[in-house]
C-alpha cells in the first residue's frame, strides 16, 4: 500500500502536525489547504533528508537550494511560490514556538513569474486588417447606415494603429480631437496624465471620410467622435472588440490573435522594430514607468536573433 502523507514527512513530522493543527484551529484553514501544506512540507522534508538536514537545522542556503531543485524539476513559478509560502509559514511557526532561534526563509524572495509577452500582429497582418476595413466601406450593396458603420470601423482601426491609444481612450474621443484636421491632439489618460498624440495622414483621411458619411446620413448629432445610442453616448469597448473580431475573420486572421489591446501592442512593437526610441514609445503609450514599455523590446530581440540566424556564417548549416 502507498504510504500516507504523514509517513512520508519523516523526521520532524511531529512539528508539521503541530503546525497543521494550529492552522486548522487558529486560522480556520480548509481541509484541502491543510492537505496541500502537508504535501508541500513532505516534499521539502524529503529534499532535506537527502542533504542530511531537517526542518530544525535547515539553513537559508538549503531553502534556496530547494527552490533551485523545484525549478530543475520543471515547477512553474506560481507552484514554487506556493511551496515557499508553506515553508515560510511553517518556519515562522517553529520560530514562534521556540523550536528554532531563527527563520531561514526571512530573506528569500519568492520566484517571479515571467512577464507575459504581449500578442503582436505582424505589419502584414495589420495592413490586411486595415485594407479589409477600407474595402468594406466601398461595398456597393451597403445601405447608408451600414456604410457609416463600416467607415467608422475603418477610422477606428486607422486611429488605433496610428496612435496606440487605450481602447477606453479611443472610443471616448470627443469631436474636438479631430477639429480642423489637426495633426495631433492632447488626451488625458491614466492617472490624469496628459500626453500629445500625433495623427497620421491615413488616420486623418479615414476619420474625415467617416465624418462626411455620418453627416450625410444625419444619424447622429453628438459631441462624441464615435457616438452610439447607448447609455454611454459613445461606442463601447465591448462593441468595438466584437466588431474587430468580425473584421479579423473577414481578413482571414485568427480572431484569437486580434483585440483592441493587441493593436496597441502592434503600434508599440512596430515602432521599436523600425528604430523608434523606447522613451518616445513610453510617452506615446502614456506609461508612467518605462519598465512597462520595456516588454516590447522582445520584438527587437527576436528580430536580432533572426538576423543572426540568417546572415551569420556560424549559424548556417556547415554540412
Amino acid at each position: 500500500m502507498p504510504s500516507s502523507p504523514e509517513a512520508r514527512i519523516g523526521p520532524g513530522g511531529h512539528h508539521v502536525e503541530a503546525f497543521l493543527e494550529m492552522m486548522s484551529a487558529e486560522r480556520g484553514a480548509a481541509a484541502n489547504t491543510l492537505l496541500s501544506y502537508r504535501r508541500d512540507l513532505a516534499d521539502f522534508g524529503t529534499f532535506l533528508a537527502r542533504r542530511h538536514s531537517d526542518f530544525v537545522s535547515a539553513s537559508n542556503a538549503t531553502v534556496r537550494a530547494y527552490l533551485v531543485d523545484l525549478d530543475e524539476r520543471g515547477f512553474a513559478a506560481r507552484s514554487a511560490a506556493r511551496r515557499l509560502s508553506a515553508i515560510r509559514q511553517f518556519h515562522r511557526f517553529l520560530f514562534s514556538e521556540g523550536v528554532r532561534g531563527d527563520d531561514p526563509t526571512g530573506t528569500i524572495d519568492g520566484p517571479r513569474r515571467r512577464a507575459r509577452l504581449p500578442k503582436v500582429l505582424s505589419e502584414g497582418e495589420v495592413d490586411r486588417l486595415i485594407e479589409t476595413a477600407r474595402q468594406a466601406v466601398d461595398e456597393p450593396a451597403l445601405r447608408r447606415l451600414a456604410r457609416v458603420r463600416a467607415a467608422r470601423m475603418h477610422a477606428l482601426i486607422e486611429m488605433l494603429y496610428a496612435t496606440g491609444l487605450r481602447v477606453s481612450e479611443l472610443v471616448a474621443l470627443p469631436m474636438s480631437a479631430v477639429a480642423r484636421q489637426a495633426r495631433y491632439f492632447t488626451i488625458r489618460g491614466k492617472g490624469g496624465r496628459e500626453r500629445i498624440v500625433p495623427l497620421s495622414d491615413k488616420a486623418r483621411a479615414a476619420t474625415a471620410a467617416y465624418l462626411l458619411l455620418r453627416d450625410e446620413a444625419g444619424a447622429f448629432d453628438s459631441n462624441w467622435l464615435f457616438p452610439s445610442f447607448g447609455e454611454a453616448g459613445h461606442l463601447t469597448r465591448q462593441a468595438f472588440a466584437r466588431d474587430l473580431k468580425a473584421l479579423a475573420a473577414a481578413a482571414a486572421i485568427p480572431i484569437t490573435k486580434v483585440s483592441p489591446h493587441v493593436l496597441r501592442h502592434a503600434f508599440a512593437s512596430h515602432l521599436l522594430q523600425n528604430g523608434a526610441d523606447l522613451r518616445v514609445v513610453q510617452q506615446l503609450l502614456g506609461h508612467a514607468d518605462i519598465s512597462t514599455t520595456q516588454i516590447y523590446t522582445h520584438v527587437l530581440e527576436e528580430r536580432l536573433k533572426a538576423l543572426v540566424l540568417e546572415h551569420h556564417p556560424l549559424a548556417k548549416d556547415q554540412s
